[in-house]
């Protein structure tokens, strides 16, 4: 299977790293009772996509805050379904339990079409729309399915493929939540008010915690310590969401904001292609230096244009 996962968890228990990879080597063989074949999980598969449409579609009527609300429900209820589906699909993740970090592309893909559909007009365009998202959805979930049959190691051919995956996803998300935030997606035709402080922070939060959730999954394939893993994720949030604060306050137009914090993500995975630093290691510390001192600046600079 894949590399040892930071934290697995099941329906009902949570295991180990260590104990998840030697009960899921245990088991690669065998087949549990009532375990779904690939076929069946597929087909799980396609009845989750068809409830998340069904919801982004409902979702496109909703504004304000209960949008944000809706959204976060959206991605744990997504989240939840997803461990069901992939825990029934291979006979060892049901002893083991499913990596946490499986969840996150599916979950994260169901959070983005909540907000990007607000930007499709009412509409026949709307059909199109929904189904590239239940598209993505079903490639994400059968990437993790794979994953989760596979018996070896996550290859290199396998880290791109979640890098490309999670890089559309990214795009997405980014882009949802830009769509969400007021005033996220600036448009220099139409002149409009600056951003407040809230506003920027806001984008930059929600920003980042896509940043962590992604850099996370990123990081599971190249390290099994949940320290690095989670240490890795959270330089990836800081990064994105001071981008984030960044393009917003120069005020970058339209789509260009998100596609340039796709950039940004994928340029800070590239540079840390390889495990993830080590607690003590002296790289780590003078860019956690760097990465404060980058948000003090932003902060302060986006607070003074305010006042």
């Amino acid at each position: 299977m894949t590399s040892p996962s930071p934290t697995s968890i099941a329906p009902k228990t949570a295991a180990p790293s260590g104990a998840a990879s030697g009960a899921r080597s245990a088991q690669a063989s065998s087949t549990a009772p009532g375990a779904r074949t690939p076929s069946a999980t597929s087909a799980a598969s396609w009845e989750l996509a068809v409830a998340v449409s069904i919801v982004t579609l409902l979702a496109r009527f909703v504004d304000g805050g209960v949008l944000w609300l809706l959204g976060v429900t959206v991605l744990a209820g997504v989240a939840l379904a997803a461990l069901q589906i992939l825990s029934d699909g291979d006979a060892a993740s049901r002893v083991a339990g499913v990596p946490i970090e499986s969840l996150v592309l599916p979950s994260t893909v169901a959070f983005a079409g909540v907000g990007v559909l607000h930007l499709v007009p009412l509409g026949l365009w709307l059909l199109p729309a929904v189904a590239v998202l239940a598209w993505v959805l079903l490639r994400s979930m059968a990437v993790e399915a794979r994953l989760l049959r596979t018996a070896t190691r996550a290859s290199s051919a396998d880290r791109t493929t979640v890098l490309t995956v999670a890089l559309g996803i990214a795009l997405l998300a980014f882009t949802s939540v830009a769509a969400i935030v007021t005033g996220g997606l600036p448009d220099p035709a139409v002149p409009s008010t600056p951003p407040t402080a809230s506003q920027i922070l806001s984008l930059a939060g929600a920003d980042g915690l896509i940043g962590f959730l992604l850099g996370y999954r990123l990081a599971a394939l190249r390290s099994s310590n949940v320290r690095d893993v989670g240490w890795s994720a959270s330089l990836a949030a800081a990064v994105v969401a001071i981008a984030a604060a960044s393009l917003r306050v120069l005020e970058i137009p339209g789509f260009l904001g998100p596609a340039l914090l796709v950039l940004v993500f994928f340029l800070w995975q590239v540079i840390h292609d390889g495990a993830p630093m080590r607690r003590r290691d002296s790289r780590r510390i003078w860019e956690t230096a760097l990465l404060v001192a980058l948000g003090v600046v932003i902060v302060a600079w986006s607070l003074g244009l305010r006042s």
